[in-house]
């Protein structure tokens, strides 16, 4: 397993967000997380990128404990995140959010080739390198955040709410790419909302409810789960 979360614990304040969440992601997966609004999703990515701390668990990934690791730092072991509401820098250039993607690196060889391998992907951003990333659409934008978080090479990639706000052809879209990139070589850990298209690519699949994991197995089993049918796939 590439990553495991053991017995998490993670609290805002008073607020207990994670109850203690245990979890796995082999090298090559999708895996997607999901559950309602306040579920805990996006909390998880953010303790495994080291943005937020646990009181108590661990997190380990290619073997090494991450828990009291910085955050720049697990950006250098391996691991991207491509937060929700893209947050790519407004005021900077498409190309200079990608180069930002890829600070931790000195290797201007491969960053060459990883900008080449973004353009191909997204052609777009080809098209737009030189225009301020804020004027960008909000499609554009997400692509952006994709290949901004692929610059660093990461071996595993956290994807929150990718498809959050786009036009229905467009998500179809953003999930193609994300197979993808999968297909090239990069694990993903997937947290969305839109659980019929994330069941649809994710190889297994973790329901949280109030921070705990509820349910889990392979994608097209819980797709077919009355309960989770019930609950997040509109019947």
């Amino acid at each position: 397993m590439i990553l495991e979360v053991n017995d998490v614990h993670v609290y805002y304040g008073a607020i207990h967000a994670l109850k203690g969440i245990s979890f796995a992601v082999a090298e090559g997966e999708i895996v997607t997380l999901i559950g309602a609004n306040g579920a805990g999703k996006s909390t998880t990515l953010k303790t495994i990128s080291g943005l937020l701390r646990p009181r108590s668990g661990s997190i380990r990934f290619a073997g090494e404990d991450l828990t009291r690791i910085p955050a720049h730092r697990i950006v250098a072991r391996g691991i991207s995140q491509v937060p929700e509401g893209r947050r790519v820098f407004a005021n900077l250039t498409v190309m200079e959010n990608l180069e930002l993607g890829a600070y931790c690196r000195s290797d201007a060889t491969g960053i060459r080739k990883d900008l080449e391998r973004v353009f191909s992907l997204f052609p777009r951003l080809a098209e737009r390198r030189r225009q301020l990333a804020g004027s960008l659409s909000g499609g554009e934008q997400q692509m952006l955040a994709m290949a901004r978080g692929l610059m660093s090479r990461p071996r595993l990639m956290l994807m929150d709410e990718p498809s959050m706000g786009l036009a229905p052809l467009l998500v179809q879209e953003i999930f193609r790419i994300i197979r993808e990139i999968n297909a090239a070589g990069t694990t993903v850990l997937l947290v969305e909302q839109n659980a019929h298209m994330a069941l649809s690519i994710a190889h297994r699949a973790y329901v949280l409810e109030t921070g705990r994991i509820v349910l889990s197995g392979p994608a097209e089993e819980l797709a077919q789960d009355p309960k989770v049918k019930e609950a997040y796939l509109g019947g």
